[in-house]
């Protein structure tokens, strides 16, 4: 059970990493009418769980993590630079580099990593986010699998929350879109575990276009 609070812990809203400031070019997809209404938005998102996240973040947070709990850091530093490169955007790599920072700062001040993993965070500085998630799963002796939904469910959670600002939506279309979502996580995460390292990509041309238009969009919300 306590693992349970703990992975409910690292998924919530609340985890102080600053997750609420950005939209991943969904900002510029609604302003552009890509993305308006609840449809379009399921679409936008589901999209890119499935097709981007699952073969690319996805699939390095678990290679992460399952690094970090076999205390592999040379094969954590290959993901982690591989990631950190992989970022298409200047909003897309401060965004990642922002909040694992955050995250691993506040696993500091929580006194729960061994000096392994402060090892880790020095020698990967800047630290981006799955690596950062991939350490506190360690701390915590989660089931990597889990965590990987927990940390899918939580981008999800935070791209709907987006959708629901700039549309914008009710909670009752937020919640039906959650629902519609959550039943492709265990897929996703099936697929993060079972993609060969060499079919592993984060090739998404739409949106990095969206995160390079924002950078320069007039009037947003969102930081990206």
């Amino acid at each position: 059970m306590n693992k349970l609070v703990r992975l409910l812990q690292l998924a919530s809203p609340a985890l102080p990493v600053g997750a609420y400031s950005y939209s991943q070019g969904l900002e510029w997809a609604v302003e552009s009418g890509v993305v308006r209404d609840a449809a379009t938005a399921q679409r936008w998102i589901g999209d890119l769980l499935v097709h981007v996240h699952a073969r690319g973040e996805a699939a390095v947070a678990w290679r992460l993590a399952e690094a970090a709990r076999e205390v592999d850091w040379q094969r954590f530093g290959h993901w982690h630079a591989w990631f950190r490169a992989s970022r298409e955007t200047a909003e897309l790599a401060a965004e990642t580099r922002h909040m694992g920072g955050a995250l691993a700062r506040l696993l500091r001040e929580l006194d729960i990593v061994d000096q392994a993993a402060l090892g880790a965070i020095e020698s990967n500085s800047p630290i981006a986010l799955p690596g950062a998630f991939a350490l506190a799963v360690r701390a915590f002796a989660l089931d990597t699998g889990e965590a990987l939904a927990a940390y899918l469910w939580s981008w999800a959670e935070n791209q709907v929350l987006a959708a629901m600002k700039t549309i914008p939506l009710g909670q009752v279309a937020g919640q039906k879109i959650l629902l519609a979502l959550g039943d492709c996580i265990p897929g996703a995460v099936a697929c993060a575990q079972a993609i060969p390292d060499e079919d592993v990509a984060s090739f998404a041309p739409g949106l990095a276009l969206a995160s390079a238009h924002h950078e320069t969009q007039y009037t947003r919300l969102f930081r990206s």
